[in-house]
């Protein structure tokens, strides 16, 4: 029986090693499907390595850790060593975002899906094209389709790089607004 238990435990490791090495070759965050189709292994059976794996991040002395972002799994460096490693690595996906960047990008996430005018309405300016345009290259936002109103104009929403970006599991993940925060984000539709 301890000799059958230990042949368990040794598969256990062996199947969170497999998760570890995939998670480590993927840039992209993972969800339990894909990591199963390119393992081999049945869904249940990712789900117990992932657990072996954050337990062993959680407990170890590792430099990294599983993060859940968009939906998906992947390895990144833990937020205590990040500061750390940042001025050395973070310049490749660092980008540098102006005010007005900023404020067009958080109506987007709190808002979605929201039109350049429902934009410039919030924002309390005209001309969000530009910075809608900027967006749109980095990925962070995207056409989620056209509102049913005349002219049909395009919506805006936050995309998986978004999450990605900010290391956030879902938009549910976002920063909570009080009534005043929140109030500023209100628009009529």
């Amino acid at each position: 029986m301890a000799e059958k238990q230990g042949v368990k435990k040794n598969s256990a490791h062996k199947e969170a090693a497999l998760i570890e090495a995939i998670l480590y070759l993927e840039t992209d965050p993972m969800d339990f499907n894909v990591l199963s189709r390119i393992s081999g292994l049945s869904r249940d059976t990712v789900k117990k390595a992932v657990d072996n794996l954050e337990e062993k991040y959680k407990n170890g002395d590792s430099g990294v850790e599983l993060s859940r972002i968009g939906g998906g799994l992947m390895l990144s460096p833990k937020q205590e060593y990040w500061e750390t490693l940042k001025p050395h690595y973070g310049k490749k996906s660092e980008i540098r975002f102006s005010r007005a960047a900023l404020e067009t990008l958080s109506i987007i996430a709190y808002s979605q899906p929201v039109t350049r005018s429902e934009i410039e309405s919030i924002r309390g300016v005209q001309a969000v094209d530009t910075v809608i345009r900027l967006l749109l290259e980095k990925s962070l936002i995207r056409e989620m389709g056209k509102k049913d109103v005349p002219g049909k104009p395009a919506q805006y929403g936050t995309t998986r790089e978004f999450l990605r970006f900010f290391r956030l599991e879902s938009i549910a993940d976002l920063p909570k607004l009080n009534e005043s925060e929140a109030a500023r984000f209100e628009q009529e539709r």
